[in-house]
């Protein structure tokens, strides 16, 4: 069963504590990211959840507006040009995730997961990497295995790293694997590791 009862409720739980503590940041977060750059608070972006389902994930925007003109999907690189001055603050403490809470409450995530791709490169990956669908069978996640034991994917090579941590994940979650991942989670947040 991808989503028991008890994960549910500890979902549930956490982004509605998370998000009433967190809710004068939130505010604070929103108003610099409109300050700083031209476009809009909230980065929407199309995701592929459990099943191939895709969402809509939400995220504090980070780039400044069109960083994609073309609409051709890019990996984030480092030093990114296209990142604002709050943007790179955001994403190296990883707070620009925040606003994906509310995905979590929509049941289109989980705490923990495996991270949700974009449908260019899920079609992408999913040719070229064995099992990389596997991924799918269970809801994805604001943070996960992969996340904490690896950086950030900038590549297929990196794409197939994380993949055998997500499978780990998938094969093995439970309560207290989960607990570990929110722990080291915190972690990666205070080293800034990671983050692009």
């Amino acid at each position: 069963m991808n989503n028991p009862l008890w994960r549910r409720v500890a979902d549930l739980s956490i982004a509605c504590t998370l998000i009433l503590f967190t809710s004068p940041f939130l505010a604070i977060f929103a108003l610099a990211v409109k300050l700083d750059s031209r476009g809009p608070v909230f980065y929407r972006q199309e995701r592929v959840g459990l099943g191939g389902r895709r969402f809509m994930l939400m995220k504090f925007r980070s780039m400044v507006r069109d960083a994609e003109p073309d609409g051709q999907p890019v990996w984030a690189a480092e030093r990114d040009i296209r990142i604002t001055r709050i943007g790179r603050f955001l994403r190296c403490t990883r707070l620009d995730e925040l606003p994906q809470l509310f995905n979590v409450l929509s049941g289109d995530m989980s705490m923990v997961g495996p991270r949700p791709e974009r449908p260019y490169f899920v079609d992408q990956l999913d040719k070229i990497i064995p099992k990389f669908s596997q991924r799918l069978t269970i809801n994805p996640g604001i943070t996960g295995w992969a996340q904490v034991n690896h950086p950030y994917s900038a590549s297929i090579d990196d794409a197939r790293k994380k993949l055998s941590y997500d499978l780990y994940y998938i094969e093995n979650r439970s309560a207290v694997l989960d607990l570990i991942i929110l722990l080291f989670t915190v972690r990666v947040i205070i080293a800034q590791k990671g983050a692009r």
